[in-house]
């Protein structure tokens, strides 16, 4: 049977586990700061992360670049 919605990706949640340098712990709790005021909502260093993360490959144009040329772009990003 065809169905117009694609086969939904793996959504199974990957723990990373890494080590900082005391200047960056300390600037992502300065971060975590500002956030909480931006928005009122207090968020753990762990849970902004993964987002921060995110938002920095979505917006390093060189990554995509080459993502696209090795064939590795997901189908949102084709």
């Amino acid at each position: 049977m065809a169905l117009r919605l694609a086969k939904l990706p793996d959504r199974t949640p990957v723990k990373v586990t890494m080590t900082v340098s005391p200047e960056l712990h300390r600037m992502l709790q300065e971060y975590a700061a500002f956030y909480a005021k931006a928005y009122g909502s207090d968020e753990p260093v762990a849970e902004l992360c993964p987002y921060m993360l995110q938002a920095f490959l979505d917006a390093d144009r060189g990554f995509q670049k080459a993502r696209k040329g090795a064939g590795t772009a997901s189908n949102e990003e084709e």
